[in-house]
Formats: C-alpha cells, structure tokens, sequence
C-alpha cells in the first residue's frame, strides 16, 4: 500500500518551502499544517529541521512533542541528529521514526548503532540526490551544499547492510520544482535495495507519484504542491506568515489553482488508477 507523506522543512518556529532546497520562505506556523494533513488523510508526516546541520542540533522538539499530543500517524522527525542521545530525545519528545544523512555518511557505523538501540523500523537514511553531467547520481549533505562523492546506489546498499529499515531519496535537481519527479533515480535505488523507498522532490500532480509508484516507490513525500494549495483555500486565514513574503506567496498560489493538490484528490486519484493506498476513513 502506497504512503503519501506530507513533508515539513522547519526553521526555527517556522514552515519554510524553498526550490532545490535553497531560497527558503517562511509559509506560516507548521502546526497549522500538520493538523490540516493529518484531517485529510496524510499516511506519516516528515519533519525536517533544514538548518540543523549548519547549527549541529535539532530544534524540533517542542514543535513535534505540541504535534504528538494532537495527530496520532507516524512522524518522523530529521535534521542534526548526530549522537544515540540526540535520537532518543526526539522520539521521547514523540517522533516514531528518525532521519539521518550528514551524521550517517561522517560515521557509517552510527547507522548500525542506531539500529541496534532503536529498531531498524526506526531508522530512515535520508539520500540527497544531485545527477551529474555525466549522468551520474551522488550523494550530496546539509541540504545539498555539501559534496560527498558518495554514489547515491553504493551508498544506499551499504545502509541498508548496516541496519536502516528505510530510505528517503531526494532528488535535488526536481525539489520544489513541482514539474515531476526523477524516475530513474527513484527505479535505481528502489529496484536494487529490498528495504522500502519514500521518493521526494518534484511532485506537481496525481500523475507524477503514480508515475513514482510505477517505478518502484514504497511512498511518495510531497511539500510545495500540498502546502501552496492550503494557503491558496485559505487566502482569509492568518497562519504565521511574515509580511515580507506576501510578494512570493501571491505569485505561487496564482500557479497553485491547478487541480488535485489536495490529499483527498490524490487518495481519489490513485484509488481510480487502482493503486492501494490508504482511503480517509
């Protein structure tokens, strides 16, 4: 059954979007969000913290413990976690699983101690992915301003050997761009790991996380498509948003009328195209 994973970059006290993970703006109070999801279906909901490691801390606990006491899905929570204590704080606080990526390629071996304390079920490796000119996919860290040289396929099987029970693979080159996602990176990953693939970056339609799922995706995260649509059916409504980016949103919710942006429409969707996926109830 195929997951839809609303995806939440926060920084600071804020919901933040940007495009290849750069030029973030502020979208308003994440809570906002996160509760609109969970009443629409969202399968899991992924918390990233997309300045953690810039800082080396996280800084979502008290974000993700307010939003344990009211959503009861699956959250996963990312962004600067760097020690077996930094993943035992977060899930006290209430996250079910955790993201690594700069800490896990610094130290393979923190993948395997994680897993070891925690359950692989809980560890996810995140992957941000860049294709190069030569057609290449490498690995890149701290939201992709880090190079690491690592092979996104190499990389991906050694996590999986070392005890993580999933993979998120960010395509770098397709986030925020809302006009589909890599397929081929997603289908050489998924097609030689056993352990389920959350493919992210790139999704503007229905259409493209069916496309996703017919090339091997366990689940699809999506951000700008869902969150510009909740701002547009929300024009009213105050949820945080700082006066310097009424410019920016004004020009992305005209682009945002396009239909199916919402969970409901997506579940509809994949239900008529009869991909499994769990219904609103």
């Amino acid at each position: 059954m195929v997951r839809i994973i609303p995806r939440l970059d926060i920084k600071g006290p804020n919901l933040v979007k940007g495009i290849h993970l750069e030029g973030l703006r502020v979208l308003g109070d994440p809570s906002f969000f996160a509760r609109h999801y969970y009443e629409n279906g969202a399968d899991e909901l992924l918390f990233q913290d997309v300045v953690a490691s810039l800082y080396q801390r996280n800084s979502l606990n008290d974000i993700i413990t307010k939003t344990a006491k009211e959503i009861f899905i699956p959250l996963t929570v990312g962004g600067g976690l760097r020690t077996i204590d930094d993943i035992k704080n977060v899930l006290r606080a209430g996250a079910d699983k955790v993201s690594i990526n700069t800490a896990a390629i610094n130290n393979p071996d923190f993948i395997k101690k994680a897993s070891r304390n925690f359950g692989a079920s809980t560890i996810v490796v995140a992957l941000e992915v860049i294709q190069q000119e030569d057609g290449s996919y490498l690995c890149f860290t701290d939201n992709g301003r880090e190079y690491t040289g690592v092979e996104a396929l190499l990389w991906a099987q050694q996590v999986e050997e070392l005890g993580a029970g999933e993979l998120i693979v960010t395509s770098i080159d397709k986030d925020g761009t809302k006009k589909g996602m890599d397929l081929d990176l997603i289908n050489y990953i998924s097609s030689n790991v056993t352990i389920p693939v959350i493919a992210h970056g790139g999704v503007g339609t229905p259409s493209d996380i069916e496309d996703a799922v017919q090339h091997n995706a366990d689940a699809v995260s999506i951000a700008s498509v869902l969150h510009y649509n909740f701002l547009q059916s929300n024009k009213e409504k105050d949820f945080g948003t700082t006066e310097g980016n009424n410019e920016f949103l004004n020009n992305n919710l005209k682009q945002m009328k396009q239909a199916g942006t919402t969970l409901p429409a997506i579940k509809k969707y994949l239900n008529e195209k009869s991909i499994p996926c769990r219904s609103l109830s």
